[in-house]
């Protein structure tokens, strides 16, 4: 209880450090489920995006 007590005194107590916790609460949600989301969708996705394949079609100039 003491815990919580000390959170809410120091972050939700005074409406600017409120909004303020919001804000980067968020921003940092956004940039985790950001990152989680393309992490899963190149793991389904492994050897059928560019970067996996761009070896095969770049590099081989035959002029």
């Amino acid at each position: 209880m003491a815990f919580a007590r000390s959170v809410y005194n120091m972050l939700f107590r005074r409406t600017s450090t409120f909004a303020i916790t919001i804000v980067v609460g968020a921003v940092f949600f956004e940039r985790v489920f950001d990152q989680g989301g393309d992490a899963i969708f190149e793991q389904l996705n492994r050897g059928k995006l560019w970067k996996h394949i761009k070896h095969n079609y770049e590099g081989k100039d035959e002029s």
